[in-house]
């Protein structure tokens, strides 16, 4: 198999890393630049048609894309440490703080970095006033995470799990978008400290 990559800051392919780190699997790797905007080239179209990263092609031909996608197919083939859930309760659970910070904060940060950062002035469709409008939304987000840190060590239980890949990803590339955390948010920066001191975290 062969993981298509693109380096710091791209938050996406930055999950598949820190969760592969976490597992000690090895992946053959090859480079997509997304500043010469090699996802765009028609080499990396016919791999993956939306034009993004990461991407992971089988010894069948087979194209996973989607970081979520990626990581689920590798937790399949090797369990352990197990980041997606062992029970029924707890899977569900992983599943629901994955969800709430792509849908909570994932999403008003991309917003604020598509329509206001300067590496993406040129994009068609840039609309700067809806990228500041959704500053309150990622500081609101933020809040929210930060309430919920307040009594547990991990996002999703007592263990570290793909939702604390998914926040931690997503509250670094807030701070590179230009939008990071209130510094109100006390028990947010306490977890941050905490997962980011894991060696997974520096993939």
């Amino acid at each position: 198999m062969l993981f298509y990559d693109s380096p710091n800051p791209a938050p996406n392919p930055r999950r598949v890393r820190i969760f592969v780190a976490e597992k000690g699997i090895e992946l053959p790797t090859r480079e997509v630049s997304i500043l010469e905007r090699e996802q765009k080239s028609p080499e990396y179209l016919a791999i993956n048609p939306r034009g993004q990263t990461p991407a992971l092609q089988l010894d069948d031909g087979t194209v996973i894309a989607e970081s979520v996608a990626i990581c689920r197919y590798l937790e399949a083939l090797h369990p352990e440490p197990n980041l997606f859930g062992t029970t029924p309760e707890e899977i569900a659970l992983i599943e629901m703080w994955n969800r709430r910070v792509e849908m909570i904060a994932m999403y008003p940060v991309g917003a604020v970095w598509v329509h206001t950062h300067r590496f993406t002035a040129a994009l068609p469709g840039r609309n700067e006033a809806w990228g500041e409008a959704n500053r309150a939304a990622v500081a609101k987000a933020f809040g929210f995470f930060d309430e919920t840190l307040a009594d547990r060590e991990f996002l999703a239980g007592e263990r570290f799990t793909f939702a604390d890949i998914l926040l931690l990803t997503t509250v670094d590339f807030a701070a590179f978008a230009g939008c990071p955390p209130p510094e109100s948010c006390t028990c947010l920066a306490a977890w941050h400290t905490r997962v980011s001191a894991r060696p997974s975290a520096g993939a």
